[in-house]
């Protein structure tokens, strides 16, 4: 039986995909669950490490390998720090059922942020996986192989969680539903105990939430249905169902993902259909928000040194992905 490692050092060419152990897919989390940009880290982290995942060594990467990613924020090391801390603190479980052992540790055994070179605008980051992470990556012979642009492109951590465990049953055959306690699903999804304690609010402001993006931009769609004794929630299953169709989900993640959830919602796509062809973004929507999202340049100067970018490459103000144009310009401007 082929082991998780093996397929991930198998797929080690494919930059699209990330292999992760079903374990982990799965929901072993069990104190300090991770926030949205630590579990988009982490994601990455293990796709760097890929089939290499369990070895006891040390994992390199640099700044610019996480700001090269379209749907990562742009970070630097003050907003990396407390990520890593987070990471550091993420607690793992793994029950062997074989031995009859469970083992519990942390996800990280050490990181370490190199800023020598941050005046140039990098910096050099290295991890050690911890031993928990490891046996559980050495011994694992199932896995999920998850589209990783769909991963980063995520805007709740419900939806990572969420969407992590349903690709990773997406290979099995004459199943297409889970069942979940009310406390099991509040487990799946890490949320904090003593916190959205009613199922209604957990249900209105993560479930039904996170549903919804995955069914935006995954290759299969959720439904949830709820089972009452009484008055009272029991159990909520969960199916699932591949898309025949994977076009609208690619046209998705290739839009900036301003004006995503109004997309998704149903109403009109709010996004103006052209770059201003004159003067300044200051002011207008979206464009002055993604410049000051992923760039430190005057907005005044953004604006021309971007038509004069688009000029010298015959792109027009109003191409369909403009918006990802621009943001990956300005993206670019900063680093430089």
């Amino acid at each position: 039986m082929k082991k998780t490692t093996d397929i991930a050092r198998d797929r080690a060419y494919d930059e699209t995909k990330t292999v992760f152990p079903a374990e982990m897919a799965r929901g072993t989390y069990i104190t300090n669950p991770p926030s949205l940009r630590a579990l988009k880290l982490m994601h990455l982290m293990i796709n760097k490490a890929g089939g290499r995942m369990a070895d006891d060594t040390r994992h390199d990467m640099r700044l610019s390998d996480v700001r090269a990613i379209d749907g990562m924020a742009n970070h630097d090391r003050k907003s990396l720090q407390p990520l890593f801390q987070e990471l550091a603190g993420t607690v793992l479980t793994y029950d062997d059922t074989e031995s009859k052992k469970v083992s519990i540790g942390g996800l990280m055994e050490h990181t370490t942020i190199d800023y020598r070179d941050e005046e140039n605008g990098d910096l050099a980051l290295s991890w050690r996986f911890g031993r928990t992470f490891r046996i559980m990556a050495e011994e694992s012979n199932h896995w999920a192989i998850l589209d990783r642009q769909t991963v980063f492109h995520f805007q709740s951590k419900y939806s990572v969680l969420l969407f992590q465990y349903f690709a990773s049953l997406q290979g099995l055959k004459y199943k297409t539903g889970e069942v979940f306690t009310v406390q099991q699903l509040r487990d799946l999804l890490g949320v904090p105990k003593g916190k959205i304690t009613r199922f209604a609010d957990l249900n209105r402001r993560a479930l039904q939430p996170a549903i919804a993006e995955i069914n935006q931009l995954a290759r299969f769609t959720l439904t949830a249905t709820t089972k009452k004794i009484g008055r009272t929630v029991s159990t909520i299953e969960i199916q699932w169902e591949p898309k025949t169709d994977i076009g609208k989900v690619k046209r998705e993640l290739g839009n900036a993902s301003v004006g995503r959830k109004t997309r998704r919602d149903g109403g009109a796509d709010i996004i103006p259909v052209s770059f201003p062809a004159t003067g300044s973004v200051r002011y207008t929507k979206p464009w002055e928000d993604l410049a000051k999202q992923n760039c430190n340049w005057n907005l005044d100067k953004i604006a021309d040194a971007f038509r004069s970018f688009c000029s010298g490459r015959s792109i027009r103000l109003d191409a369909h992905n403009i918006e990802k144009i621009f943001t990956d310009f300005c993206k670019k401007q900063k680093r430089l």
